[in-house]
C-alpha cells in the first residue's frame, strides 16, 4: 500500500515541515499521527477490497480518521 492516498502530508501540505518537527519532539503528535496513519490504511485496505469489511464497519473507520484528522489539524495549528 505504497500509494494510499490521504497521507497527512498530501492532507495538510502547508504543515509538512511542521509535522516533522512534532514528529521528533511531541509524543502526543506521534500518538495521533500513528493513530490516524493505522486507522488510513485499514480504511484503504476496506476500500481496495485487500480486506473487505462489511459497509457500516468501512464507514465508522471513515468516520473516526475524518475525526482525527480535524483533531490532528487543530493540533497543528495551536502548535
Amino acid at each position: 500500500m505504497a500509494n494510499t492516498p490521504h497521507e497527512l502530508a498530501e492532507e495538510f501540505p502547508e504543515f509538512v515541515e511542521k509535522m516533522h518537527d512534532l514528529k521528533v519532539s511531541d509524543k502526543h503528535f506521534v500518538k495521533l499521527a500513528d493513530d490516524y496513519h493505522e486507522l488510513n490504511r485499514k480504511v484503504h485496505a476496506a476500500e481496495t477490497n485487500v480486506a473487505p469489511r462489511e459497509e457500516l464497519s468501512e464507514v465508522d473507520l471513515r468516520k473516526r480518521r475524518s475525526t482525527l484528522k480535524d483533531e490532528i489539524y487543530a493540533y497543528l495549528k495551536a502548535n
